[in-house]
């Protein structure tokens, strides 16, 4: 157990780049890091939300804050099978709130928006508990992942999807710094009929009568504004489940809305899977992209 843990730690070392073998080691053990499971931050549809909280033992000020969503086509997936994802932002030195949401089995879409919205507001309203800096949020998935972590960055109360009770969504407006999307879906509608049908879509918006006008407002596409948070965004040009046009088109809207954000492309590149190499390349990327909008730990 232990030279699996050293060489988690190794791994998470070479895959940033920042740290020695030794530091990556010490950075990751329990007298370095706190982890506090399972926290109920939400309840609907008779199920509790929860998730886990990752943060710098002691710390005496904010530290930088990942929100981490996990994919799985919305319908299947937990935030335990994330664990790994979130290491190298715990090597950074940053918080990380790893969430669990909805899945299409308990609640349809919407749901699983909400949630991730709700969770964005829990890290808002318990920052001085466990030394989240609100200035410095960033919010992560890949594929559904990616897709809710788009939605969960760049949505404002207008749009329909914060749950009021409790709370006022526009005295109390959580905002993001920065989204890091892996191959996430972009453009719900696009995979619910026609050539990229995906049977995952279709059984997230089930059989609900409006369920074009929803897949259309669950799509990130939809609220692209120029106040959107930075987006750094990376999707293989071969992806079997998420079409590589739905990262193109996200570019080119940002691009034309004046908001900053990278396109990374793997060439070849199918849903995940991306050699080390191309890992690696991608991590450093993303670390270089937080530091370009003034979000490192200090």
């Amino acid at each position: 157990m232990r030279l699996l843990f050293i060489h988690l730690a190794l791994s998470t070392s070479v895959a940033w780049g920042q740290l020695s073998e030794a530091a990556a080691f010490s950075a990751l053990t329990p007298e370095r890091y706190w982890v506090t499971p399972n926290i109920t931050y939400a309840t609907a549809s008779g199920f509790e939300c929860k998730l886990d909280v990752y943060r710098p033992a002691g710390a005496v000020s904010p530290v930088p804050t990942v929100i981490f969503i996990h994919g799985g086509g919305w319908v299947v997936g937990s935030k335990e099978s994330a664990v790994l994802h979130v290491m190298p932002y715990v090597e950074m030195g940053f918080a990380v709130v790893n969430v669990e949401y909805r899945l299409a089995k308990v609640a349809l879409a919407p749901a699983a928006v909400e949630d991730v919205r709700r969770a964005l507001r829990w890290v808002w309203m318990n920052a001085r508990t466990y030394a989240f800096d609100t200035t410095k949020i960033v919010v992560t998935g890949g594929s559904a992942g990616g897709h809710l972590a788009l939605m969960c960055g760049m949505l404002n109360a207008s749009a329909g999807f914060d749950q009021t009770t409790g709370w006022d969504p526009v005295a109390v407006a959580p905002k993001v710094a920065a989204i890091v999307n892996w191959y996430g879906i972009t453009d719900v509608a696009d995979l619910i009929e026609g050539q990229n049908y995906q049977q995952y879509a279709a059984a997230w918006l089930g059989s609900l009568p409006s369920r074009k006008e929803l897949a259309k407002s669950t799509s990130p596409l939809t609220h692209v504004r120029k106040d959107t948070p930075p987006i750094f965004t990376v999707h293989g040009d071969a992806d079997q489940l998420v079409p590589y046009q739905h990262g193109v088109r996200l570019h080119e809207a940002l691009k034309k809305a004046g908001v900053k954000n990278e396109f990374v492309t793997i060439p070849g590149g199918r849903h995940g899977g991306f050699t080390p190499e191309q890992t690696l390349m991608i991590r450093e990327r993303i670390r270089k992209f937080l530091g370009e909008v003034g979000i490192e730990a200090k």
